[in-house]
């Protein structure tokens, strides 16, 4: 039979790493890696109204290989603007198997829609730039991972 020590140690290390995996949790960074053109980001995903509508906003700066993927529940037209954003960024519309349908570069502070040409699934914002350096276009993949929904 384990030690009264022993079991109490047990306790608090479970309570430690419950604690730890719950403050990241409420801070509702969820981050999944991503590849584009062979190049690999790590990205936000906003999936809830709240985080879509806060996006990026207020940020200082965004990682070289950062971004954010906008989830949505169905295909619509997307519309985003770029206020209280200060980072140049670029967009990429996605199909729901992750295509890129249209890439738009967005103007920072900007509250000029931008809305996409096709009904689109997702949408992906990085640093500005970005999508050239990797080489991507209209119509390549976005490799999501594979127990991504």
């Amino acid at each position: 039979m384990p030690s009264k020590q022993r079991v109490a140690r047990r306790a608090a290390s479970r309570s430690v790493c419950l604690c730890l995996l719950l403050s990241a949790c409420a801070g509702g960074e969820k981050r999944i890696p991503i590849a584009i053109g062979g190049m690999e980001f790590s990205v936000e995903v906003a999936r809830t109204d709240s985080e879509r509508a806060r996006g990026l906003m207020h940020r200082k700066s965004l990682g070289a290989r950062e971004g954010m993927l906008f989830v949505f529940d169905r295909d619509d037209h997307l519309a985003f603007w770029m206020k209280n954003t200060s980072i140049p960024l670029s967009i990429a519309f996605l199909s729901p198997e992750g295509r890129i349908l249209e890439i738009v570069d967005m103007e920072p502070f900007s509250e000029k829609t931008v809305r996409s040409r096709l009904s689109s699934r997702f949408a992906l914002e990085v640093n500005r730039g970005k999508f050239n350096e990797a080489g991507v276009k209209e119509g390549d993949a976005v490799i999501l991972p594979p127990d991504f929904q």
